[in-house]
């Protein structure tokens, strides 16, 4: 409860995004490597969550905040619920940072000192989001250190662990898959707009105000799919990696939910499944592209291909169904 372990689907996308480039482009996969990033990653980002729990405790946030929706805002609640003692939470985020650092440590040996910066980043960004003296999120720049890091930062990171060298592509592959994790942060945020405002926490909802702030997440979400088709018309990411579109409707219809429901925190959770539900699939799909322009055998390659667009298409079906029924149950 407290760690929050099914959000990291958020790691686990780009650390494989980021290896999926390194075997397509360089031929370069190692097993243990890529276990060991995955861990590595799993564990900061465990961390972040933990330690946010912690010093939104000490802030006062998670006590006064009456909207919060679980499990998508309003932390974990083990300490406001009793199951944990603040200290114990501290510790935990502690171990699990050490961890990371750890395992981070000895890529570093084995891979290349870059790896190095990749844990400067991630431990100052992920333990001080709320953490003084930075408290990143006080600052405004929360969600663009969340999309950095559960992007960017481990997609070029995972690339680098196998194919010990920086590129451009698994950058700008990094990008949708930045923007959709910045996404689910940011609509997450709009049920503990109250709370954050009153002890200054300056999310971009709180700077914006609610209705402005759904201009924001149409913004964000539109701009994944530009992003995907461009990069792969201009010839960075292969043609294949156009799948990512594939749930571009169900993109059009959270934004509606968001324009609509953007101050009524119990009806908007839909939208905040739903972005969940895009960050995941764009994101796999992204990773199955590259993999589908690797096969030489155009006949397999086809067959796999449309057995992953029915699979997807009916997940996205599925998962559209369910969020129209849990409207329809919600009162307008």
């Amino acid at each position: 409860m407290e760690l929050r372990a099914p959000f990291l689907t958020a790691t686990l996308v780009s650390i494989l995004l980021g290896t999926v480039i390194a075997w397509v482009r360089d031929g370069a996969f190692n097993p243990a490597y890529f276990l060991l990033a995955l861990i590595g990653g799993a564990c900061a980002h465990l961390g972040t969550n933990v330690a946010n729990d912690y010093f939104d405790h000490k802030s006062g946030n998670d006590e006064i905040n009456k909207e919060f929706v679980r499990p998508f805002s309003g932390g974990s609640r083990t300490i406001q619920l009793g199951l944990l003692k603040p200290k114990e939470v501290l510790l935990g985020s502690v171990l699990l940072f050490a961890t990371a650092t750890s395992i981070g440590l000895y890529l570093t040996v084995a891979t290349g000192p870059l790896i190095l910066v990749f844990i400067a980043v991630g431990l100052i960004s992920g333990f001080f989001y709320t953490a003084p003296p930075f408290n990143w999120v006080r600052h405004g720049v929360g969600e663009l250190l969340v999309g950095l890091n559960f992007g960017a930062l481990m997609t070029i990171g995972a690339y680098y662990v196998q194919a010990r060298a920086l590129a451009v592509e698994p950058l700008v592959a990094s990008i949708p898959v930045s923007l959709l994790i910045a996404a689910v942060l940011y609509i997450n945020e709009f049920p503990d707009y109250a709370a954050d405002k009153a002890v200054g926490k300056n999310t971009l909802v709180v700077r914006l105000g609610r209705a402005r702030a759904a201009y924001g997440y149409a913004l964000i979400v539109s701009s994944v799919y530009v992003i995907v088709l461009s990069a792969a018309l201009a010839g960075i990411s292969p043609l294949y990696v156009l799948l990512a579109l594939l749930p571009l409707p169900l993109a059009l219809e959270s934004i509606r939910h968001a324009f609509r429901f953007h101050s009524k925190s119990e009806n908007l959770v839909p939208t905040n499944a739903m972005t969940i539900v895009l960050h995941l699939i764009t994101s796999l799909l992204l990773s199955f592209g590259y993999l589908m322009s690797r096969f030489e055998v155009v006949s397999l390659g086809y067959f796999v291909t449309l057995l992953a667009i029915m699979a997807c298409v009916l997940f996205t079906a599925r998962s559209f169904m369910q969020i129209r029924k849990a409207r329809i149950l919600m009162p307008a």
